[in-house]
């Protein structure tokens, strides 16, 4: 599990982050959702050592993220940021075979490119290994750094906004995809997201943020209410069940 101790972040006087605590259940997806602004990407850069604490702790499987030797955390916790640049030219073929670095350091063995073909045919990248990323669309490309995560094959895989650049049909299959590494790779999945619609269908648990506040946490079912979600977002918000799944009507 993910434990999240009285975590805050400051910047001077100012709180991005307050005294959040959190348990994130071992297995399945945790979806963080909040407005603009809520602290999300920052809880998830802090929990993946992407940015430090001011105050608290996070521990993976019991290990202090803080402090825990970034080889060795590299082998159970893997992250994608919000942004991703790669100024060299490569393959996606060479992208997805970075996440293997932390066992391999660059020597790539049998097992290593048997991953990474397994990585690439899970993501629907088979056809692209060859092709630059600078020849693909945003979407290929968010694609093809999400197989690069799974490449690296940790037990925890913290995702920041993975639906970035997708349209509908492939935001849709990115979240199957997710659902599928979760359930058959017993992976423990966390991810922003803005979609609380896709939270609400592909999640298993969700923290609601709001103004750096951890304000809400439970199953799905528990946080989309028409009660909860106003207060998250400050908007009108109606449940309604399509297919046995709350579906949140803001437009």
């Amino acid at each position: 599990m993910i434990e999240i101790d009285n975590i805050s972040k400051q910047y001077q006087t100012t709180f991005v982050l307050k005294d959040i605590n959190a348990t994130i259940p071992k297995g399945g997806i945790t979806a963080i959702i909040g407005a603009n602004g809520a602290g999300k990407s920052t809880l998830l850069s802090i929990i993946s050592r992407l940015l430090p604490a001011s105050a608290g702790q996070v521990r993976v499987n019991n290990l202090d993220v803080a402090n825990t030797p970034t080889d060795e955390l590299a082998t159970y916790l893997s992250v994608l940021r919000q942004e991703n640049r790669f100024t060299s030219r490569l393959t996606v073929g060479e992208l997805v075979g970075f996440g293997r670095y932390p066992y391999t350091k660059g020597r790539l063995n049998q097992d290593d490119h048997r991953r990474i073909k397994q990585a690439l045919a899970f993501l629907n990248l088979t056809e692209f290994k060859d092709r630059f990323l600078d020849e693909l669309s945003g979407g290929q490309r968010q694609r093809a750094y999400v197989a690069m995560i799974l490449c690296q094959d940790t037990d925890y895989v913290l995702l920041d906004e993975p639906l970035n650049n997708l349209d509908m049909k492939h935001s849709v299959i990115m979240m199957k995809q997710l659902r599928k590494a979760a359930d058959e790779l017993g992976k423990t999945i966390v991810l922003v997201i803005h979609d609380i619609n896709f939270a609400s269908v592909y999640s298993d648990y969700i923290l609601a943020m709001k103004k750096g506040e951890l304000i809400y946490q439970g199953t799905p079912e528990q946080i989309m209410t028409t009660p909860i979600l106003e207060a998250i977002f400050d908007t009108p918000i109606t449940i309604e069940q399509v297919h046995g799944q709350n579906i949140a009507i803001y437009y």
